[in-house]
């Protein structure tokens, strides 16, 4: 593990142990449906860790925009899925945030770097960063320079 990778993890662990599950900024952006409270209560802790190591002014653009939201992929095997999103835009866009139920429970670096990355296309509005027009690249190097980078291979789920 990398030093930076074990100061996430030493700096997650305090920040769990301090975390208020009432934080209003999360809570507001945070829109749940039907999500056991065991699901949801790590989740945005997870959240809410990564959101504290970005730059204020990125934090700052996020929240004040209406169409900001992290949602809650719920997907059922057989009946699809259900997604609580904002109305799009007058650019016909939207700002939603959709994580995956197991971010909660996987290796927690792994979280933490799509849960940057995701955010990064938020901010981003899904597209490049500087020179880098490929937004998945983009949303890439936007979440290294917040100190989340890509982890090694190992460490993703399987068929996340």
């Amino acid at each position: 593990m990398s030093a930076s990778e074990t100061s996430h993890c030493e700096q997650y662990s305090i920040f769990k142990a301090e975390y208020k599950s009432t934080e209003p900024e999360l809570e507001r952006i945070f829109e749940v449906a039907n999500e056991p409270a065991e699901t949801v209560q790590p989740l945005l802790s997870r959240v809410g860790y990564v959101f504290t190591k970005l730059p204020v002014e990125i934090r700052d653009d996020l929240l004040s925009d209406t169409n900001f939201r992290i949602s809650i992929d719920n997907c059922e095997p057989g009946k699809g899925r259900t997604v609580l999103m904002p109305e799009l835009n007058s650019a016909g866009s939207s700002r939603c945030v959709v994580l995956k139920p197991r971010l909660a429970s996987c290796n927690v670096l792994f979280a933490f770097y799509i849960i940057a990355h995701e955010l990064a296309h938020a901010y981003l509005r899904n597209g490049g960063w500087g020179e880098i027009t490929d937004r998945e690249k983009a949303a890439d190097a936007l979440a290294a320079s917040w100190g989340f980078t890509r982890p090694n291979r190992s460490l993703f789920p399987r068929f996340f």
